[in-house]
């Protein structure tokens, strides 16, 4: 049975420090509405939203959890820097048969993605803003999941 996980960057975020604390930018949170208006469409029943605890990443997955109609659950191994392999190690264990959506940031969107479409994390996909890819697979191992789409905030009319 094919799985589908929905990777997503967060919205536009200004500057600030520390890293953790950047907020969304107005901007940002119309590209977020956007795209979970998206999301809301694409019959993801039971999907399970998993965010990074970094504030701007939270603030997109509210408007993601809004249309799905589930509340965003805090994922701490899916910041800026975490490793992409230790994501597919729980991914394994934690992958049922409902769709998830991961809300998140560049460099780990990007190496994620590549590590299970392509079986390596060397120099990751390049994400805009608010960007998602929709994965499908059998087992959420290294290589072994193929990119069905992939959708930017610019693409939705």
């Amino acid at each position: 049975m094919s799985r589908r996980l929905f990777i997503m960057r967060h919205g536009e975020a200004g500057p600030g420090r520390p890293d953790s604390e950047r907020e969304l930018t107005p901007r940002g949170q119309a590209e977020a509405e956007r795209m979970a208006n998206w999301l809301g469409q694409q019959l993801l029943q039971g999907a399970r939203l998993y965010t990074s605890p970094f504030r701007r990443a939270c603030q997109t997955a509210l408007p993601v959890a809004g249309a799905l109609g589930v509340e965003p659950e805090v994922l701490p191994i899916i910041t800026p820097d975490d490793s992409p392999a230790v994501v597919c190690d729980w991914l394994l264990s934690h992958a049922g048969d409902t769709p998830i959506v991961l809300v998140s940031h560049m460099p780990l969107v990007g190496l994620l993605t590549e590590l299970l479409t392509e079986g390596r994390a060397a120099r990751g996909m390049g994400y805009p803003t608010a960007a998602v890819a929709e994965l499908e697979s059998e087992i959420w191992a290294a290589g072994c999941a193929r990119l069905l789409r992939f959708t930017a905030p610019h693409d939705i009319r």
